[in-house]
């Protein structure tokens, strides 16, 4: 092969790298190309221990109009020297199939210390941190924290992302006064740009104006 042409073979496997997305969805990661990205789904770092079903490669996968309205977040952000950090955003159903199965399996607690310490799994359902339906499967819900890039580090939101307990909660009153700004920030910055959020978890919102409000898809995140 002449050493010309590689720049353009490497340029196509690059985009080939990602798959066909169905129709309104995007890859954020192209879009938004500064924004960080852990898929604790796609990792043993979550509240059940291991990969979940449906997650295959540590891409985010959003609406175009959920990825515009980040877009505008994360320009916003970068001004002052942070970022977003996305943790998961479209989620197959098949994911929260699996969420639910789990969910019923009481012998499994294996990261009950770390994500559950003061609530019995059995009411995981009874409590709404864990449901049958999603609104991340709609593709315009996402779950987030911001990032220091002087520090790399995120900020200290008071706990931890996908921690069970009132703690999570939004206006949950005992903590510092940087983890209040912190969590303030993070809602405002998100509600100007034209997002909602679910008051049990600071990190969780969804587009107000959602393209898909009843649809639940179920495409494998690769």
């Amino acid at each position: 092969m002449k050493l010309k042409f590689l720049p353009f073979l490497l340029l196509f496997i690059s985009i080939n790298n990602f798959a066909q997305l169905p129709e309104g969805f995007v890859y954020v990661q192209q879009e938004i190309p500064s924004i960080k990205t852990e898929l604790r789904y796609f990792s043993e770092n979550n509240f059940v221990g291991k990969p979940i079903k449906g997650y295959n490669a540590n891409v985010i996968i959003l609406t175009k109009e959920a990825t515009l309205a980040l877009k505008k977040v994360q320009h916003q952000l970068l001004k002052k020297n942070l970022s977003l950090k996305i943790f998961d955003a479209y989620r197959p159903q098949q994911a929260v199939d699996y969420f639910a199965i789990w969910a019923t399996d009481l012998n499994d607690t294996l990261k009950k210390q770390e994500y559950y310490p003061n609530i019995h799994k059995s009411n995981l359902f009874k409590l709404s941190y864990i449901a049958r339906k999603s609104g991340h499967s709609r593709g315009s819900t996402l779950d987030l924290t911001i990032v220091d890039l002087k520090t790399n580090k995120d900020l200290d939101m008071g706990s931890p992302y996908d921690f069970f307990g009132e703690q999570s909660g939004v206006n949950y009153p005992h903590l510092t006064e940087l983890q209040l700004n912190n969590r303030k920030l993070l809602q405002q910055i998100m509600i100007k740009n034209g997002f909602r959020n679910y008051p049990k978890e600071w990190w969780h919102f969804t587009l107000n104006k959602e393209p898909f409000k009843t649809t639940y898809f179920n495409f494998e995140v690769e």
